[in-house]
């Protein structure tokens, strides 16, 4: 009886506290735009100017609203003790060389950013090399990138403040730790490529409007001598009539060749070039045509192994003639499997495939005759492998859903693992269990999913459920560890990942099968795979949440539009929710490869019709909706969700709540606090647990 009471007062309480809930007054402006001769109403464009003072009060306002609502869930602290307690244990990075020093990342467990170390050998005593706790007061700014220059004297890093994808650049000596007088600003998509006593870097000039808000364009190439000003740095390579190009520079391992490598975009086919360095020659052209894929493993003299997608949409590894370009040779051929991973270590090939989402490894010659299977510790997904040339061993990390990850040493002659460090946390994964199955799309493709949950769960219906999913620009989502989803397993709950097209999971045609036009076919691959939880019994609507960040953003606001019968919760996170005006922001042009643009008539033709912003019905019921964002997100400009929370909240029944979180002095999700993710992740899951009745 006492335990029928307490129900009963937690679903009147849920009850009363969503029907008090009222949000803020947004005001409606009348702006109209004209779309190919279809007009288009955006009543709430001001929210894009996230600098003025009325947008920042109605963030405050929307904040206060969320606050309190997410405060009076009972259990929410106490999910956030849980989330405490599960992040407060020591989390290491793989080993990487400096010379003849060795670098690993460590957090002792609640420390808000990872500190890199540094040790004379694998088994000596290890000292502290940059602490990014110490670059600001709060833990919000974090190392963004670490290259070590080819002789191992010097450390170039990046940090990143609040989350943004503006990055600094910064050099500190290996030997003594002394920091060196050379800071550069204005670094975005970019890292260090190292030559002789300096670095090659691309880079944007200053912005002149809003630093978070402004169109990023006309990116250059910049080679930057150690102990001189940016203001100083040689230009490399431009092109004063491509504002949208993006470029990555990197030299080869043994300082001979710069090659250069030109996007259009987010658009997976680049260019290539490259220039030797020791005639100092002009750049020559290596690709170019925008038809394929191409990315340089690595060189042995002027053979140049090159990894591509050209005729090979699973990729295949060939060996290029520099002193003759005309002799190109195929050394390991297309597969059923999808090259998921290369690296080039001690005279062989390393290659990772990627096998209905998991992983295997292989060991080929230079030649192209296959050497060995690496042993991998299980089933699962690996990554790392990477190193210097003249390395004999190198590391790599393994995790399943199950398995915290955990760090392996490779010695490549002997073909030989050895596990080199284990996390240990307060989690007995041997009470669960993962698997994967597949099921039909609408058309009848087959998409794989994983399923965890608790070992000997009976599907009856009654677990709470969670399905994440990405779908886009050739992502490819394999099992790992996921800390967050611990209270859900713990509560009986199940988590579900599918592998939708858009991703990379088999290649390029499974990618090119859920873009542009095809990108229902993403929407309708994920509402499958709920359909799929719910006829199997493994939940129901009711206890169902869907998620996803970033493209699963729009993922996420598209099918929660599309069937709100579908799911009781929808959480999109980071999304691109406006999908007229993605490319008028930061760097949102650079998506247009991927989804098409409203300038374009027949590509405004479909983006209209799931765009989640403009397909929001009056007095729908939709499922109970937390969007989150954050004020520094310079990537997926934070106006798509402050657009889609108004919209929502102004159309939708009452019935279900609509709030918006966001977070201050973070990004896109890079680099964020451990502070920031233990809360936000009390607050998802308080606010998913609390809307299908799971009393934590």
């Amino acid at each position: 009886m006492k335990t029928i009471l307490i129900f009963l007062t937690f679903i009147c309480f849920v009850a009363t506290t969503q029907a008090q809930l009222k949000y803020p007054d947004t005001k409606k402006n009348d702006v109209k735009d004209n779309y190919h001769g279809k007009e288009i109403v955006d009543p709430y464009r001001w929210l894009e100017d996230d600098n003025a003072d009325d947008t920042k009060a109605w963030v405050e306002e929307q904040n206060k609203v969320t606050r309190g609502y997410l405060a009076d869930i009972p259990f929410r602290n106490k999910l956030k003790d849980r989330f405490t307690e599960l992040y407060n244990y020591e989390k290491y990075g793989q080993p990487f060389k400096a010379g003849k020093y060795y670098m690993f990342f460590k957090n002792d467990g609640l420390q808000e950013q990872s500190i890199l170390y540094i040790q004379n050998s694998l088994t000596g005593e290890p000292s502290v090399f940059i602490d990014p706790n110490k670059l600001s007061s709060d833990g919000t700014t974090s190392l963004s990138g670490i290259y070590i220059s080819n002789d191992g004297k010097y450390c170039g890093y990046a940090i990143s403040k609040g989350g943004s994808d503006w990055n600094e650049f910064f050099v500190k000596e290996v030997e003594t730790g002394k920091e060196l007088t050379d800071h550069l600003e204005w670094i975005k998509f970019s890292g260090m490529s190292w030559y002789k006593d300096g670095f090659f870097y691309s880079a944007y000039e200053a912005p002149t409007g809003e630093v978070l808000k402004g169109k990023n364009e006309f990116q250059k190439v910049f080679y930057h001598k150690l102990g001189t000003k940016q203001s100083e740095d040689k230009l490399v390579y431009e092109n004063k009539q491509k504002p949208e190009e993006i470029y990555g520079a990197a030299v080869t391992d043994d300082e001979k060749y710069l090659l250069l490598y030109v996007y259009e975009g987010s658009a997976r086919h680049n260019l290539l070039y490259y220039k030797d360095l020791q005639k100092d020659s002009k750049f020559i052209p290596l690709v170019d045509k925008f038809e394929a894929t191409f990315s340089a493993i690595g060189n042995v003299g002027s053979e140049l192994f090159m990894l591509t997608d050209k005729n090979a949409p699973n990729y295949t590894i060939e060996k290029w003639n520099l002193n003759d370009l005309s002799d190109k040779k195929t050394i390991i051929p297309n597969k059923n499997e999808v090259i998921d991973g290369t690296s080039l270590i001690d005279g062989r090939l390393i290659v990772t495939y990627m096998k209905d989402a998991q992983n295997i490894t292989e060991v080929y010659g230079l030649d192209g005759k296959k050497l060995f299977d690496v042993p991998l510790p299980g089933i699962g997904s690996v990554s790392g492998f990477g190193g210097k040339q003249e390395d004999k061993e190198v590391f790599f990390s393994f995790t399943s859903f199950t398995v915290p990850s955990s760090i392996w040493l490779y010695k490549v002659a002997e073909n030989k693992v050895e596990l080199f460090r284990e996390s240990k946390l307060k989690f007995d994964a041997s009470q669960f269990e993962s698997k994967q199955i597949f099921y039909k799309s609408k058309d009848g493709t087959e998409i794989p999913m994983f399923i965890v949950h608790k070992k000997g769960l009976k599907p009856d219906g009654k677990a709470p459920t969670m399905l994440y999913a990405y779908g886009g620009f050739n992502a490819s989502m394999t099992p790992g560890f996921r800390l967050s989803i611990i209270p859900l397993l713990e509560s009986g709950g199940v988590y579900a990942m599918a592998c939708l097209r858009g991703g990379g999971e088999y290649g390029k045609n499974w990618h090119e099968a859920g873009m542009l036009e095809k990108k229902q076919n993403v929407f309708d691959d994920f509402i499958a795979g709920a359909e799929y939880l719910i006829k199997s019994g493994y939940t129901t609507p009711e206890k169902l949440a869907i998620n996803g960040g970033s493209n699963g953003g729009l993922l996420v606001g598209a099918v929660m539009l599309q069937r709100p019968d579908l799911c009781k919760v929808a959480i999109p996170q980071v999304g691109v929710l406006d999908m007229l005006r993605f490319h008028k922001f930061t760097i949102g042009w650079a998506w247009v490869s991927e989804y098409g643009s409203s300038d374009n008539k027949d590509q405004f033709e479909f983006l209209i019709k799931y765009s989640p912003l403009h397909n929001v019905k009056k007095g729908v019921t939709y499922p109970a909706t937390l969007i989150t964002t954050a004020d520094h997100d310079d990537r997926v400009f934070p106006a798509h969700s402050f657009k889609f929370a108004a919209e929502l909240q102004a159309k939708a029944s009452t019935k279900n709540p609509v709030i918006l979180r966001v977070t201050t002095k973070a990004g896109h999700g890079a680099g964020k606090s451990t502070s920031q993710t233990i809360e936000e992740l009390a607050d998802i899951y308080g606010f998913f647990f609390y809307n299908v009745g799971v009393n934590y």
